[in-house]
């Protein structure tokens, strides 16, 4: 081999090790940025939801105080912190009235429990240990505590994680809003910065791409997170007039069941609760207020979805259990619509060139 034939060659490896070494401290920078935002990725990301699905009515407010971004944005996060802070206030103190309650009346023996309706004896599988469960409380609290002893303990033990994770959840929700009304007092800058990032990522047909992922996150936080919060304030109303024990915890059960479409399944113990402590009218008025708040999913969910992009209920499902068993309860909300976005943007992929966007997609882009 001559030297003229060299020279290439070396020139060559020089610059694939240049290239490499190019690469390898990218890498390194990028790893090294994602470890010092780990903490904070779960609520950028929902800092980030909440300021798109929330931008339609920034801007509303922004023009009805004369084009102030700055102002808007504050306010339009104090109205959010509102809406987290007071909910959790109020299911706070009603849950720990709950506790309380229960707590003095075991111990002055003075909670009793009525007799279980003879129709249980008939459900298959748990109907008759459950009917002989319900018959020794109601004669013989403490035995059937005892007998519960190592469920109880278990019990007790998740609890209390699970009052540290919601804790851990509501700061994870506050620092979140804050963030969004960051980004909402910059939503010009984070837009323009947003359509260069989906142009990068999928060429020509990026902001296309980056419409369909806005409308798509709107559309599953009103329509499947906004139902469900209706949905828990409605059932919560009930639960408080009817005076069931525990009504906060109740709700908070009902808004999780909600979001993963099963909301209905939390009111049946309820009605046959009532229905077997309370008096028959009161107790069918509540049986109808239930199926009103059952309802209301098919009636509302067209409402807020007519003019978004429609996910399937599997999707939405999977991203909540998916979410919740992945990164805990703010994963119940994140992942249904970090999944939705992604399962819309997917089929756009593949139709790419063969079926045009949503219709909601192209106006928000026209918009």
């Amino acid at each position: 081999m001559t030297s003229d034939q060299l020279v290439p060659e070396k020139a060559y490896l020089s610059r694939a090790l240049e290239v490499s070494i190019h690469i390898g401290l990218f890498a390194l920078l990028a790893v090294s940025c994602l470890l010092i935002l780990s903490p904070f990725i779960l609520v950028i990301v929902w800092g980030l939801i909440i300021s798109i699905a929330g931008y339609p009515g920034y801007r509303k407010l922004q023009r009805l105080l004369g084009g102030r971004s700055g102002f808007a944005s504050a306010l339009f996060t104090i109205l959010l912190l509102a809406v987290l802070i007071v909910p959790m206030a109020l299911l706070a103190h009603a849950l720990a009235d709950g506790f309380r309650t229960l707590a003095v009346r075991l111990h002055d023996e003075t909670l009793t429990i009525p007799l279980p309706p003879p129709i249980i004896a008939n459900w298959p599988i748990i109907g008759k240990p459950l009917t002989d469960l319900w018959r020794l409380a109601s004669s013989n609290l403490s035995a059937a505590l005892q007998s519960l002893t190592p469920q109880l303990k278990a019990g007790a033990s998740g609890l209390l994680s699970a009052a540290a994770g919601a804790g851990l959840s509501v700061l994870q929700f506050f620092v979140s809003i804050l963030i969004a009304g960051f980004f909402l007092a910059n939503s010009s800058r984070c837009a323009r910065v947003s359509r260069r990032l989906a142009v990068h990522l999928f060429g020509n047909r990026g902001e296309e791409f980056e419409a369909l992922a806005g409308a798509t996150i709107r559309s599953v936080t009103t329509g499947i997170l906004g139902v469900a919060l209706i949905q828990s304030v409605l059932a919560g109303l009930g639960f408080l007039v009817i005076r069931l024990p525990g009504a906060g915890l109740w709700t908070a059960l009902f808004l999780i069941a909600a979001v993963l479409q099963v909301g209905t399944l939390v009111l049946i113990p309820m009605v046959v609760y009532v229905f077997a402590t309370a008096g028959t009218a009161k107790a069918v008025v509540f049986l109808i207020w239930c199926i009103v708040v059952a309802l209301a999913d098919n009636v509302l969910k067209p409402l807020l979805l007519g003019r978004g992009v429609p996910v399937p209920i599997v999707v939405v499902f999977l991203g909540a259990i998916g979410g919740f068993l992945a990164i805990g309860i703010i994963g119940l909300f994140i992942g249904p619509i970090v999944l939705s976005v992604g399962y819309k943007l997917f089929l756009a992929w593949l139709n790419q060139g063969v079926d045009p966007l949503p219709a909601a997609a192209r106006g928000h882009n026209r918009e």
